[in-house]
């Protein structure tokens, strides 16, 4: 986005403060700039900082991300090994595995094997002696519960993150890999079905209606309902449940599977021939062209208790989503509402066997 401030993730915030440590250790400098290497290969310098028990430290700075992290001070202390190694430590406020399928072993940090890599390289750069990596995030745990962290089964704090190094505002490529790595801790899991939702309200529904299903299994999705769907199918999942109010589901019934409102409008072409289709009375059908939104039409239709203009732009919608994965898996649309009075209508496509 132009004219928004890019930042640095807290990986890139780790192996500066991991090189300053290695520093002080070595040279018994303590240094208040550090320069480091990006996963990309460009060299960038960050400020360093030392607390009160003399650990270094570099505070995060999201640029104009919404990130829970920004500010927080990612800290880190480095214990000599006899051995010429270095092992990871979850310090404080950092979380611990308790789930496959997140790339990382049981029980170890949850630091992810690029900011690993990028910390390795740091130290290097210093010193090829053998160290304990103890990586803390001080409040980490209060930061972690305003993420999924607990549901992917990381417990005790944040995860040390970061491909590229860089955070970039609103980052679209960050939220879709987090839609991939909740799928896939899910199949880790062993779990045979998908729930997927498009925001809080949509998913606080399928988590009241599936109480039954390990919330690991219930995932928002945002507008990466195509990434999230074939995600799901490629781990053989059957079926897959789709929880979506009235305007994504129109834009999958046109045959869209990446729903950002930058990148799809909603065609109302498709609610009147809905509602041509199901013969509904003229009021529906001057509703699809009163306005550029579906929801006028969902609340007409509501209205006049006519629901099926809605049971026609559910069913097409599934139809869009199998077709999307090939058939391979049973797909339910379920267009709802948020309270609970709502108009819930529900179609399924099945996969072919």
């Amino acid at each position: 986005m132009p004219g928004l401030r890019t930042g640095f993730t807290t990986g890139t915030c780790a192996a500066a403060a991991a090189k300053a440590a290695a520093i002080w250790l070595v040279h018994r400098e303590h240094v208040s700039r550090v320069e480091i290497a990006l996963p990309t290969g460009r060299r960038v310098e960050l400020p360093v900082e030392w607390d009160a028990l003399g650990r270094a430290y570099v505070e995060k700075d999201a640029g104009d991300d919404p990130d829970c992290t920004h500010g927080a001070h990612v800290t880190v202390s480095l214990t000599p090994l006899a051995e010429a190694q270095l092992r990871f430590v979850a310090g404080e406020g950092v979380g611990t595995v308790t789930r496959p399928g997140l790339g990382l072993e049981v029980g170890e940090p949850a630091i992810n094997p690029v900011p690993r890599r990028q910390i390795t390289d740091a130290i290097r750069e210093v010193t090829d002696e053998g160290f304990a990596v103890v990586v803390s995030v001080p409040g980490g745990e209060a930061m972690a519960e305003r993420t999924t962290n607990a549901r992917l089964g990381i417990v005790g704090g944040i995860s040390i993150l970061g491909t590229t190094g860089i955070v970039r505002p609103f980052s679209t490529a960050s939220y879709r890999a987090s839609v991939v790595q909740q799928i896939d801790v899910a199949a880790a899991a062993g779990l045979g079905e998908m729930v997927l939702a498009t925001g809080s309200r949509t998913e606080a529904r399928a988590m009241a209606e599936r109480s039954d299903l390990d919330p690991v299994g219930i995932v928002e999705v945002g507008d990466f309902t195509g990434v999230a769907v074939r995600r799901a199918a490629h781990h053989h999942m059957d079926p897959i449940t789709w929880y979506a109010m009235v305007g994504k589901v129109t834009k999958v019934a046109q045959g869209l599977i990446m729903t950002h409102f930058h990148r799809a409008d909603v065609d109302t072409s498709v609610l009147r021939e809905a509602a041509i289709a199901a013969g509904a009375p003229a009021a529906v059908v001057e509703a699809a062209d009163a306005t550029n939104t579906a929801r006028h039409f969902y609340e007409v239709c509501r209205e006049l208790g006519v629901v099926a203009p809605l049971e026609l732009l559910a069913e097409r919608a599934a139809v869009t989503l199998s077709e999307a994965i090939g058939g391979r898996a049973t797909v339910e649309v379920v267009l709802c509402d948020v309270d609970d009075a709502a108009v819930v209508v529900r179609r399924s496509v099945p996969g072919e066997r």
